[in-house]
């Protein structure tokens, strides 16, 4: 990725993709969001009568601004329904998992669970809506539950892990959990649950490594 947008930089006539390289700050857009070590991030599009160029990834530029995760891997999936919810899922340790999580085709809203036993916000949840069009993507950093409900067909989600997976540290908790609440969209559809997911534990239930 960091070769693809040195070509540009090189080549770019009305010098847009020059002044990519000179102030990281402007080419990222990170803020908080009410649980603090959850982030919401917007790389900068660079648009034109053509489309737009976006640089998705960027390892130095968030260690910049104190994310310096370092993911070993990338995954994705297709939900085909409108509604299709996956989730809570987390890995336990030594594969704990921090997400880096967005959106290439269709929309979803994303679900970030505290379940960090001695955190001030523990059973707490973040719900950002994330979208092909919007670019944003939703950093979930471990001791958190994750999900997701789709809003369009055919939503396809990829994310970066920082741990392989682990069918022995595979965990989660029930999507409906009633002590966390979650506001889920209309949408959600029981229909498009896997049978893992309509068996998970509630939070109180679960053996917590966090």
């Amino acid at each position: 990725m960091i070769g693809v947008c040195v070509h540009f930089a090189a080549s770019a006539r009305d010098g847009k993709f020059l002044h990519m390289r000179q102030g990281a700050k402007k080419l990222i857009d990170i803020r908080a969001t009410p649980i603090e070590d959850v982030k919401i991030i917007t790389p900068k599009r660079f648009s034109d009568d053509r489309g737009y160029f976006v640089e998705t990834y960027n390892a130095a530029r968030l260690a910049e601004h104190g994310i310096s995760t370092h993911f070993i891997q990338d995954n994705q999936s297709l939900s085909r329904e409108v509604g299709t919810v996956r989730g809570l899922h987390f890995q336990t340790p030594p594969f704990a998992q921090a997400k880096l999580v967005r959106v290439v085709a269709g929309a979803i809203l994303d679900i970030a669970v505290d379940i960090r036993e001695a955190s001030s916000t523990y059973g707490q949840y973040v719900a950002v809506e994330l979208s092909a069009d919007d670019g944003r993507q939703l950093f979930i950093p471990t001791g958190f539950a994750h999900g997701f409900c789709t809003l369009a067909p055919d939503t396809v989600l990829t994310y970066k892990v920082d741990a392989h997976y682990s069918a022995a540290h595979d965990a989660g908790i029930i999507w409906d959990d009633g002590d966390i609440g979650i506001a889920w969209p209309a949408v959600a559809n029981t229909d498009y649950l896997s049978p893992k997911d309509k068996v998970l534990p509630k939070l109180e239930s679960i053996d917590n490594p966090f």
